[in-house]
């Protein structure tokens, strides 16, 4: 008997996300008329989630070297079919958002150079780590990254379901730009399930899942503060603000829907904690493949 998955509202989801075949897709966005306050009115919770996407490029290029990597190790072909289409996914975002995003941000005056420079040197400590073990240790090297892998994916997958749900449309956003994020989020949902199949593939048991998800959490959620901060003191319309009174405009964009609340944050990341947790419970593949079958980006390639 198939067991019923329910997605993050309650609902059950109308299929597994096994079902999916995940593939990349071609997509087409214009920013030039982008604003760089880009939602209506906040423009701490603008320059929050575009520091978000500052870090996908390295980080992307991160989960597809992790699963090239692991792919040596992999026996079975229904994962390794899915390793396969996880990375295709993950490297059109990591060009994507290389090509755009940095261009939309040298446009409106801002280098990021400085703080891509910081993300390298974060993503890089996992290269250093795999090219210093022995032969004889290199899996156990590869595991530990693939079980890091899965607490990542499981925020990505949390922000995409957020992304797919939030209340942009009505506080007032650049469409593109929103389609963009939608875009990248429906696919993170849509791939959920891959990292976490990977890492148990590699033997990931309930404290290596539950230490992983805490530090891919610290990370990111540290590295995302910091990007903000730098665009912040970038922005030559905005005060350099420290990081409290940072942190206090971000909860001000959270109640406001610009971006999730901390609360609902630590919410998300707990469930990782739980020994029932199963990524197919997080979101909904439906509502991610419908959102992927109307996106104007992708009706601009395919229409």
């Amino acid at each position: 008997m198939a067991t019923q998955h329910l997605s993050t509202d309650g609902s059950p989801d109308q299929f597994t996300p096994e079902e999916i075949v995940v593939r990349p897709r071609n997509v087409q966005f214009s920013w030039d008329a982008a604003p760089l306050h880009w939602i209506s009115g906040d423009p701490y919770g603008s320059h929050a989630v575009t520091s978000l996407n500052l870090f996908v490029p390295a980080a992307e290029r991160w989960f597809c070297k992790v699963l090239s990597d692991a792919l040596e190790y992999v026996r079975d072909e229904h994962i390794r079919a899915e390793i396969i289409g996880f990375i295709g996914q993950e490297a059109v975002h990591a060009s994507t958002h290389e090509q755009l995003l940095i261009g939309y941000l040298l446009r409106h005056g801002i280098d990021p150079a400085e703080y891509l420079h910081q993300i390298d040197w974060v993503v890089g400590l996992y290269d250093q780590r795999v090219s210093d073990a022995t032969p004889r240790n290199r899996r156990k090297a590869l595991a530990s990254g693939t079980h890091m892998l899965c607490g990542a994916e499981h925020l990505t997958g949390v922000l995409g379901h957020w992304a797919l749900n939030n209340s942009w449309d009505d506080i007032g956003v650049d469409p593109t730009l929103a389609d963009f994020y939608r875009w990248h989020g429906a696919e993170e949902v849509e791939h959920r399930h891959v990292s976490y199949n990977v890492a148990k593939y590699f033997g990931m048991d309930y404290l290596a899942q539950a230490v992983s998800g805490v530090l891919a959490t610290v990370v990111v959620f540290a590295m995302v503060i910091r990007g903000t901060k730098f665009l912040v003191r970038e922005d030559p319309t905005l005060p350099n603000i420290g990081y409290v009174r940072l942190l206090w405009k971000l909860r001000a964009s959270g109640k406001h829907g610009s971006i999730p609340t901390g609360a609902g944050l630590i919410r998300s990341a707990l469930r990782l904690l739980r020994r029932d947790y199963d990524p197919a419970n997080e979101a909904s593949t439906a509502q991610a493949v419908a959102y992927l079958a109307t996106s104007p980006a992708a009706r601009a390639v395919h229409g």
